[in-house]
């Protein structure tokens, strides 16, 4: 039996010799994760979450036509559910949204370096959004990514982060949906939010 649940699930691995995030990742793309679900490399652990709401893709949908004609030439714009590695670090995420060098794709693995992403974008859910505010946030900045945009579906805010380090993002840009938000290069546009909220029958 299948159980279905609402908040993160942390699945124990099978014991392997060498006990290595190699391992990890290997029985995570050989598991049979159940419909609705995705499953990520978090702390040394496989986790599982539930997909996002179906509104979710209005907003993941705005975020990509913005994106893609600002987009650095040779890289991609995708909402695809892609593994990213990051082996320093013992994690695996699949963004909601990520622009990454095209070339990262020409491989048979199913599972892409971390290094290849220029932009990443998270839409948190109940049940994801510590981890989008602290794991992911400090993982995508100790790797590198240039811009990590942040929709915090509960607050109805976006966050720009830029200028990454190895301890933290340098930058932090916040507004409120509905507002516009500039976007660092090599972007360099004025980011519109209204499409990021819930529905209007359903605000409230």
């Amino acid at each position: 039996m299948t159980v279905m649940l609402e908040r993160p699930t942390a699945i124990e691995p099978p014991e392997e010799p060498d006990g290595s995030f190699d391992a990890l990742l290997r029985t995570l793309l050989a598991m049979e994760v159940p419909e609705g679900y995705r499953a990520e490399i978090i702390g040394g652990s496989i986790v599982m979450s539930p997909w996002s709401k179906g509104y979710y893709l209005r907003a993941m949908r705005s975020l990509r036509a913005q994106l893609e004609p600002h987009a650095p030439t040779g890289t991609i714009v995708d909402s695809s559910p892609y593994l990213f590695t990051f082996p320093d670090q013992e994690r695996a995420f699949g963004p909601d949204v990520f622009v990454a060098s095209e070339k990262a794709f020409d491989t048979e693995a199913q599972h892409i370096d971390g290094e290849a992403l220029v932009l990443v974008a998270e839409l948190t859910s109940a049940s994801t959004r510590n981890v989008d505010w602290s794991d992911k946030l400090a993982v995508y900045a100790k790797a590198g990514v240039g811009v990590y945009v942040l929709l915090d579906m509960q607050a109805q805010t976006v966050s720009v982060f830029s200028d990454p380090a190895p301890e933290g993002y340098r930058t932090r840009k916040t507004c409120q949906f509905g507002k516009a938000l500039h976007l660092p290069l090599p972007f360099d546009f004025e980011l519109g939010t209204t499409a990021f909220g819930k529905p209007p029958e359903n605000q409230g």
